[in-house]
Parts: C-alpha cells; structure tokens; sequence
C-alpha cells in the first residue's frame, strides 16, 4: 500500500499538533479511543457484579482482569506484526472486527450461566482491543510533527476516558440497581435463585450488545474513508536488523516498558477495587459504590485534559513525577483512614492516573524512528501489569482487608515515579 509521508511543520514556528489533511482521520481514531474507554472500563463493574452472581472471593472476581488484560498482552505482538505488514488502518479494523465479536460472545455466555464462558468472551473483547491499541496509538504519535507527539497521544487519549465514564454509566445504570440484593438471596429457593442468577447475568449482556454496535458502526466509517498514512508500510513482515536488540539497549525505553506495567497495574487496581473499598471500608450500597467509581473516571477525564494544556508548558516527566508522587499520597491516605477520606483519596487517585499511559508511551517512544512499531508492542504488552497485580491486590485484601490492598497501587505508582525522575536526570543515548 503506497502512503504518502507526514507533511512538513511549518517553517514559521510551532509544528501543528494534528496535521491538517490528517484531521478526519484523527477524528476517527479518538472514536476508537473512547470505543475502548467504554469497553474497558465496564469490565471495573464486572468484578463486583461477578463476585455478587457466582458468590465467589475478591481473588476469583478478579480474573476478569486477568482474561481482559491476559489478552492485551497474548496479541499485542501479534498486532504489531500487522501493522507493520498491511499498515495502520488494518490494524485498527483488525482490532475493531474482533472486539466487536467479543461483545457478541456475551450473547451465549448469558444462556449458559457459566463464569468461564463470560472470561471467554471478555479475552475476545480484549484481543480485538489490544490489535486496536497497538495500532491506534503509534498511528496518533505519527500525525505530525515528533516534538508534539506526547502532547498530541495526549489529546487522543484524553477522549478515552469520556468512553470511560460512559461504561461506567452503563453499569451504574443498567447493572448495579437492577442486581439481586444479597438479603434477597437469603430467602430464594435453589431454583429461584438459578432464576436471579439468569436476570442478574441479562443485565451484564446489554451494555456489550451497545458496545458491539458501537464498534460495527466505527468500523464501516474507518473501512469506507480514504486515508493517506503518515509513513510508509510497504514492508517486509519480519522487520529488518536486530530490532529486539535496539530496543533492549535503549534504557528510556526498556525501562518504560516496566514502568507502564506498574502504571497499568495501579490503574487496574485502583478502578477494580474502588465499588468494594466503598462496601466494605465505607459501608455504602453497591448502587451508592458506582458512582464513586463515575466520580473517578470524571476526575480522570478533565485531568486528562488538565494535563495536555500542562504538558504544552512544562517537561512531560517532571508532570509525571508530581503526579505519579501525589498517587502515592492518596494511597496512603486510602490505607490508613477507614471512612469517607479514605474512599476521597481513592478517588483522588485517578487525577494522578489521568497524564501516565500517554506520557509513558511518547517518552519511551521517542527517536525510535521505525523501530517505533514494534516499540509499540511491548508498551501494549506491558498492560499484563492489568491482569496481574489486581490479583496481588484481591489476595491482599482477602487476607489484610479491602484498605490494606491499597500498599500494591501505591507500590506500583512510586515506580513510576522512579522512571520519571531517570528520565529527568539522564540523557538519551
């Protein structure tokens, strides 16, 4: 497929952040980006919701990130292969066929009644996502002009949370209020409660059956618009030289690998776990819990734009550094004070979330040149972190309580903050 390459900034001054032929485009991949937001952020619902139906511990419920997130990291590779082969926008509509059969899936897994059917179809969900991510992103840095590229992934990704908060909505809304209260379950009959079982699970497939049309419609927008790509694809599949090598050699890079695991893992954990921290610290209702987990992801979503204006004035890892510091606060508060501060904190933690997955990823990807797409892959990679530590964490709280299981986000985000401060007192090679 022949591309034409990225126009020129202009000789006057500022680069422009989205170059100009490039604009609808971009449009279309933020509708991918608040696509996902909505996907992934539902699944934070699910935990609770999962835990509730099949009367299982925290640790079990957390598979569910562990089959969402598992799956970023089976594909990531995979995508990138791809991408590099057939180009950016068959990644993207690649990842789009696939999340959207996903979402499909919820339709049998809400007839059978079986947990694993329900892991099943979120691990095709998250497949077809993680396809997306690994192209869509690197697609967003290659828009323009390099020195805007964390700013511009930026604004991109500041449109995933508004797909956040509508998952989160969807569940607040449409789950939560609507679940079987467990004071009910006492009373019911096996049969009945087979029955609320076969309710409460009917509840879960509306929200994916939206989410599945969302991203058809996406789709046949992408597939039917003409678009000149920012770089070059026609490549071999196998990328040429040691790039593997390369990449390893270049510690900004290596080391940001590891630290969007740890951020990954600390959002993951964070969003997981905030319904229960309300149930079981504060004592709320599990409908009064959702809408502390919306009051996250809104907090997230005007950072996030907070952030970009910042990120146009200051070094984008000296903001990393103060945020990724602030979380850390929050989670000590979380830990120690068992009442609504402690849930504020909780909450809090999210504006410190809000500039990370971008930041991370422009920094580590920065002078990469082509090499960058592969790069991209293991950045999508490190998003195991999601499906990992929320374990530690569920463990921590089925031992230590639902307070204590805040030490792994804070442990997680205080590494970032290390990469942060490497990144500022060290040159790139």
């Amino acid at each position: 497929m022949a591309t034409s390459a990225v126009p020129a900034a202009p000789a006057s001054g500022k680069a422009r952040l989205v170059e100009r032929e490039l604009a609808v485009p971009f449009i279309l991949l933020v509708l991918c980006f608040a696509a996902w937001g909505a996907a992934a952020n539902l699944t934070d619902v699910l935990v609770g919701v999962f835990r509730s139906i099949f009367d299982m511990s925290n640790f079990q419920s957390s598979l569910v990130q562990f089959a969402y997130y598992g799956a970023y990291f089976t594909l990531a590779l995979p995508a990138a292969f791809i991408t590099r082969r057939f180009g950016y926008k068959a990644g993207v509509l690649t990842g789009l066929g696939l999340a959207a059969a996903g979402a499909l899936l919820f339709i049998p897994a809400s007839q059978v009644l079986v947990y694993e059917f329900f892991l099943l179809a979120l691990f095709v969900l998250a497949a077809g996502l993680s396809i997306l991510e690994t192209s869509a992103n690197p697609f967003v840095i290659a828009m323009g002009d390099e020195k805007s590229a964390t700013q511009r992934l930026n604004l991109a990704q500041a449109f995933n949370p508004i797909g956040a908060n509508i998952g989160v909505l969807l569940g607040a809304l449409l789950i939560l209020p609507r679940l079987t209260s467990e004071a009910s379950k006492t009373i019911m009959s096996p049969e009945e409660l087979r029955q609320s079982q076969e309710r409460d699970l009917s509840l879960v497939l509306q929200p994916y059956l939206g989410i599945a049309v969302v991203l058809v419609l996406i789709w046949l927008l992408i597939a039917f618009r003409k678009m000149h790509l920012p770089t070059a694809v026609e490549v071999e599949a196998v990328p040429g030289g040691n790039v593997a090598g390369r990449l390893w050699k270049n510690r900004h890079y290596r080391y940001g690998v590891a630290a969007q695991f740890f951020n990954v893992a600390a959002q993951t954990c964070v969003w997981t776990f905030t319904i229960l921290y309300a149930q079981d610290v504060v004592g709320l209702s599990a409908e009064a819990s959702g809408w502390y987990l919306q009051a996250s992801l809104i907090l997230f979503l005007v950072s996030r734009f907070v952030m970009t204006w910042l990120l146009g004035i200051f070094r984008p890892t000296l903001l990393l550094l103060i945020m990724a510091l602030f979380g850390v606060a929050c989670c000590l508060v979380a830990m120690f004070s068992l009442n609504m501060l402690g849930l504020y904190a909780v909450v809090a933690i999210s504006a410190s979330l809000s500039l990370m997955f971008p930041t991370i990823y422009g920094v580590s990807l920065r002078g990469l040149g082509d090499d960058a797409k592969f790069g991209a892959a293991g950045l999508v990679m490190a998003i195991l972190g999601g499906a990992l530590l929320p374990m530690v964490h569920a463990a921590v709280m089925d031992t230590q309580g639902a307070a204590r299981g805040y030490v792994v986000p804070g442990v997680c985000l205080a590494l970032v903050a290390a990469y942060a401060l490497f990144d500022l007192r060290t040159s790139r090679e």
